[in-house]
């Protein structure tokens, strides 16, 4: 086995061995009766995926793949979404989604190529003309140790030639970095330095392709039609896909994007039947939840950089943080990957942001504007709440985590997440993929 292939294979056998860690906990603390979790699944397995509701509007937003970046950050926002199929130009009228699609293009994506590509212009805004042009492994490497971790392969080279053409070419002056490091550079470059990133060559013709290629963050796995619903539901909660696609054979574009947040919505209105008041009147610390000890929570504290939190939650494969203050770990605020749509619309954000606070962040984006969209703050819940009044708050603010707050103090007790209420519904019947799908579950994630 080649090199990149072992390290791939082990690479998928980690994310297969933490989903089933992941469903083991689960399953062992909902503590639901057997005859009740079978009847569920042979109710989930009865409904057919053409049956849940379509998308708002009807139709599902797709971008193409050579669509540059900076429209693809205006698409997602103007359509306040999160993510889009990307459609391969290469292959667009083919009937076999493996050629037609790429896969998916979401803000976390993005935003990790825009950190990583500022990074990279201040490397080369910080060199003389001269010297500009040695930009390359070297500097990203010492930069990843000194601002974002970033040390693997990045499409380093494409990147870094980047930067330098931006820098030099592109007349926003190398020598006003001449004899200072990198983060000084960036740091004095103001509006220029947004310029540089999505309005100025080469990077205002990067497109979606060149990113899908390096920030892939989740496997592109569509069902058909005729799919069950528990399907659906077990590829969102056990193997945390955060939406699935859905397509009938024989025709090229994609009938419906089904969401965990459309799951839980369903959820919602599904009020009134006996299964679902019997479970949603459960305490959340009946069926086990949090399902993550509070040390384990991802959290931010409110004075460290906004930087640090998108590092944070890239590191980590999750989309949203608490912000917390004090020993105690008080929530204040929260922190999403849907709060990059102002880092990325406003030059005068963004221009700033190796420098603001979580709290600094906050406060701006908390006066943005509606045109930006609306700041969420921090959804919280107690221990004795009910899963019913999670799913409510989840389903009507349309958030993606409720925080469980603890003692008068509001002190982080855990973190409950549109996964985590669709796995308290669900559990896994032997060989489900292999059996109804015909594929395994590394393949699957090998897509």
């Amino acid at each position: 086995m080649a090199g990149s292939e072992a390290v791939e294979d082990k690479e998928i056998k980690s994310a297969v061995s933490s989903c089933e860690a992941y469903f083991e906990k689960v399953q062992s603390r909902k503590n639901l009766p057997k005859s009740l979790q079978e009847t569920l699944n042979s109710a989930f397995a009865g409904i057919p995926v053409s049956s849940f509701p379509q998308v708002p509007g009807g139709r599902v937003i797709e971008i193409p793949a050579e669509t540059p970046v900076s429209e693809a950050v205006k698409i997602l926002s103007d359509s306040k979404i999160l993510s889009a199929p990307v459609i391969n130009t290469d292959h667009e009228s083919s009937l076999d989604w493996r050629e037609r699609y790429l896969g998916i293009i979401d803000y976390s994506s993005i935003i990790l190529w825009v950190l990583e590509s500022a990074e990279l212009a201040a490397i080369a805004l910080s060199a003389t003309s001269a010297t500009a042009a040695g930009v390359g492994a070297g500097a990203v490497g010492a930069l990843g140790v000194a601002a974002l971790g970033v040390t693997g392969p990045v499409a380093v080279a494409g990147l870094a030639a980047a930067a330098v053409g931006a820098a030099v070419a592109g007349g926003v002056a190398a020598d006003r970095g001449i004899g200072k490091d990198a983060p000084t550079a960036a740091d004095n470059l103001g509006k220029d330095f947004y310029q540089v990133i999505l309005q100025e060559e080469p990077f205002k013709s990067t497109t979606v392709r060149t990113i899908l290629k390096s920030f892939r963050w989740a496997p592109f796995l569509p069902v058909s039609t005729e799919s069950s619903m528990l399907s659906v539901m077990l590829l969102l909660s056990k193997y945390r896909l955060r939406n699935v696609p859905v397509i009938k054979s024989g025709e090229p574009d994609i009938k419906n994007y089904i969401t965990q947040s459309a799951v839980v919505h369903g959820l919602e209105g599904c009020k009134g039947r006996d299964w679902f008041d019997h479970i949603s009147a459960l305490s959340i610390s009946d069926l086990g939840l949090p399902f993550m000890s509070p040390n384990e929570v991802i959290s931010i504290e409110s004075e460290e950089l906004i930087l640090e939190a998108f590092k944070r939650m890239r590191d980590n494969n999750i989309g949203g943080l608490p912000v917390i203050e004090g020993p105690n770990k008080k929530i204040v605020g929260n922190i999403s990957m849907r709060d990059i749509r102002y880092l990325l619309l406003q030059p005068e954000v963004f221009s700033n942001f190796r420098q603001l606070t979580v709290k600094s962040f906050a406060t701006k984006i908390a006066t943005a504007g509606e045109e930006y969209g609306l700041a969420i703050p921090a959804i919280t819940c107690r221990p004795d709440s009910t899963l019913g009044s999670v799913i409510n708050s989840l389903a009507s603010r349309s958030v993606h985590r409720v925080y469980v707050a603890a003692g008068d103090e509001n002190e982080l007790y855990g973190v409950i997440t549109l996964r985590d209420v669709i796995s308290c519904f669900v559990s896994e019947p032997p060989n489900y993929f292999e059996n109804c799908l015909g594929f395994s579950v590394k393949e699957m994630l090998n897509r």
